[in-house]
């Protein structure tokens, strides 16, 4: 602060003094900042002497033949710099601009008239919300219409339902499994929706409609056929499978591209990949038949199911034993069962 004042009182003393008074002291000054600068060749400048400069260069043209400590590009930088802070201030400060955000109690409303009325859209919304004195734009609705938290309720309804219908529906499908002479075997099968159990399985080099129709009857012996069937728009089934019980089951083909229709057996095709077919090679059709049929035994009868509660298609009672705990090796030692031996 003292420094400015005093350039600000040498500058007004020096208003007085003859031209050749100034031209002299200019030399000497430059003389002895020449050598200043050989005694500190990058002298550092302060904040105060940094707004000097900035303001010498908007307000005179010939500030540049003055400069010896600094070079231009040096005022330059410090010039950009300072518009940086300018405006990176102005935009902290500046009043937000754009739509007003709507109200937490006006999006309560949205969200509880979207519940109670299912059938409500966006312009009804809107014009209930008028009707109560809330200036909210119809698209604002529809945009926070979107942003609705899910209603739980209908999902819960359809599961109701699913599980109260389950017994009654079966589901059937094929997947691949690769030889070790690098052939395609077919394994095909039918689940039953009620305990995901096995029905029904097989394995095949040539699948035909005629061959999928003989084993629905093995699975199916004795009327014993459930009322809908599921299965996907394979053309291995043709048109006989679809025709092979009559009226007695509904046969339901699912979309096309939509495996997530026939969910319970894709879900299975997945768990015996994971749990078998991908750390096997079999051999031949008879090979995979007997590894598919030893699967079928340990998921029925030891692997506990997350749809089922922690529980096994077949049932399995708990351990009511203090014992050690004992392990049995299944599928070759890939899974293990475990239980309680008698004190």
């Amino acid at each position: 602060m003292f420094a400015i004042i005093r350039l600000c009182l040498g500058t007004i003393s020096r208003l007085f003094r003859s031209r050749r008074t100034l031209l002299l002291e200019n030399l000497a000054l430059r003389q002895q900042l020449v050598v200043f600068k050989r005694r500190c060749p990058r002298p550092r400048l302060g904040s105060l002497e940094k707004l000097f400069w900035l303001t010498a260069r908007r307000i005179w043209s010939e500030w540049k033949n003055s400069l010896i400590i600094v070079t231009p590009e040096t005022v330059v930088s410090l010039h950009r710099a300072g518009f940086r802070l300018y405006w990176r201030l102005i935009s902290r400060v500046r009043v937000r601009s754009g739509r007003k955000q709507v109200p937490k109690e006006v999006r309560e409303l949205i969200f509880k008239m979207m519940l109670e009325n299912p059938t409500w859209g966006a312009p009804r919304i809107h014009g209930e919300l008028l009707m109560l004195g809330f200036d909210v734009s119809e698209r604002s609705i529809s945009r926070w219409m979107r942003r609705a938290p899910r209603n739980p309720e209908p999902a819960r309804r359809w599961l109701a339902f699913l599980r109260n219908h389950r017994e009654a529906i079966a589901a059937m499908d094929f997947f691949t499994m690769p030889t070790i002479t690098f052939g395609a075997l077919y394994c095909f099968f039918v689940i039953g929706h009620d305990r995901r159990k096995i029905l029904h399985f097989n394995v095949t080099k040539h699948p035909t409609s005629m061959w999928i129709v003989q084993q629905l009857r093995q699975a199916f012996p004795f009327e014993q056929a459930p009322r809908f069937l599921i299965f996907d728009r394979d053309a291995k089934y043709g048109l006989e499978v679809p025709l092979a019980y009559g009226m007695k089951v509904t046969a339901i083909q699912t979309s096309y591209h939509s495996p997530w229709q026939n969910g319970v057996a894709e879900r299975w095709v997945e768990s015996c990949r994971r749990d078998l077919l991908d750390h096997v090679i079999p051999l031949n059709e008879r090979h995979l038949k007997r590894l598919l049929s030893e699967y079928v035994r340990y998921y029925h009868e030891d692997r506990t199911h997350l749809g089922l509660a922690k529980q096994a298609p077949a049932g399995r009672a708990r351990s009511i034993a203090s014992g050690h705990v004992m392990s049995h090796a299944r599928l070759g030692g890939l899974h293990h069962r475990y239980e309680r031996t008698a004190a």
